[in-house]
């Protein structure tokens, strides 16, 4: 898969997330990225930033939060682009509630994680 199509994937994968939880989003850029940081082979996604819930009144004037999509991992774990599209719709939802203030544990219980 290209990397070209691969991002498609993600923005088609942004696409899915309902309209008033798109809206909601704030001060937030995604990122797709070849591989993940060193001494994280395995790492699909990343988000890095204040979610919306922790912030308060004294939040202004900082970087925007990132969330990174790894396409290595994706595209090598798993084999079919049906799979693929899956995964990177499940990644990019993850992340995004990161943003949200939703933890692991929870993503977990409802299947993102």
């Amino acid at each position: 898969m290209t990397p070209e199509a691969f991002e498609e994937l993600v923005g088609e994968a942004l696409d899915t997330i309902p309209p008033r939880l798109a809206a909601a989003m704030d001060n937030v850029v995604i990122l797709v990225e070849p591989e993940p940081p060193p001494g994280q082979p395995g790492l699909l996604g990343l988000y890095e930033g204040i979610p919306l819930t922790s912030r308060g009144r004294w939040y202004a004037g900082v970087l925007p939060d990132r969330i990174t999509i790894f396409r290595g991992p994706i595209v090598r774990g798993w084999p079919s682009d049906a799979e693929i599209v899956e995964q990177v719709r499940i990644t990019v939802v993850h992340e995004v509630a990161h943003h949200f203030g939703i933890d692991d544990d929870e993503l977990r219980e409802l299947g993102y994680g």
